[in-house]
């Protein structure tokens, strides 16, 4: 691996053997928006701040080695039945074009930007979002993305580990990708104590590698 990943190991306590970057790999970021990794946001997630932190590190060295990096972003109306006012579960984030729904500002520019929980769809996975009328699925365009640059292996950091991060792990791994979460590089929202290590678990026995 190239020099700029020492940076690695002091940014999120892993090291090198953990990690490698290269042709073939995408660092996929999940959701690193302010609702979510900045104390003010209205879904912040506790460590979120240090996660962005992580995350920052984690795309300049991927960057630097010559890997894709896409970044993820929650795109959703004002009015949507994903948001516990109209029905849903959450209460109301990363509304399109507002603060909360920005990239936080700590990271570097992303190679690429996926939007997904437009209309009325959940916005869970980073490869599809289900339409929460009719349950169908419709893909964000991160698949092929992935396809036409030659990727097999997904490194997948970001927010939160038990929702969007959990979700799109899943799908990369029924797409027959590699697929590698940095632990230190996320973190939970644990609506239920324990939510966080027990998802960490259940990607272990999915076939995720967790460093």
């Amino acid at each position: 691996m190239s020099g700029s990943q020492q940076e690695v190991p002091e940014v999120v306590g892993i090291s090198d053997a953990d990690l490698r970057f290269g042709a073939g790999t995408a660092l996929v970021v999940v959701d690193v928006q302010n609702d979510f990794a900045d104390p003010a946001g209205s879904l912040f997630v506790s460590g979120g701040d240090r996660v962005a932190a992580a995350v920052a590190g984690l795309m300049r060295s991927a960057a630097a080695d010559g890997s894709l990096v896409v970044c993820t972003q929650d795109w959703h109306p004002a009015v949507t039945p994903h948001f516990e006012e109209f029905g849903g579960r959450w209460p109301a984030h990363c509304v399109a074009g507002s603060w909360g729904a920005e990239l936080h500002p700590s990271l570097p520019p992303a190679e690429s930007v996926v939007r997904k929980g437009e209309g009325e769809r959940d916005g869970y996975s980073g490869f599809g979002a289900r339409d929460l009328g009719s349950g169908e699925v419709e893909p964000t365009g991160l698949r092929e993305l992935l396809e036409r640059a030659g990727v097999t292996r997904v490194v997948i950091v970001g927010l939160a580990l038990d929702v969007c991060v959990r979700a799109t792990a899943i799908d990369a791994l029924a797409l027959g990708l590699k697929t590698v979460v940095v632990s230190a590089a996320t973190a939970a929202v644990d609506l239920q104590p324990g939510e966080g290590a027990r998802t960490l678990a259940e990607l272990r026995e999915a076939g995720a590698e967790v460093v």
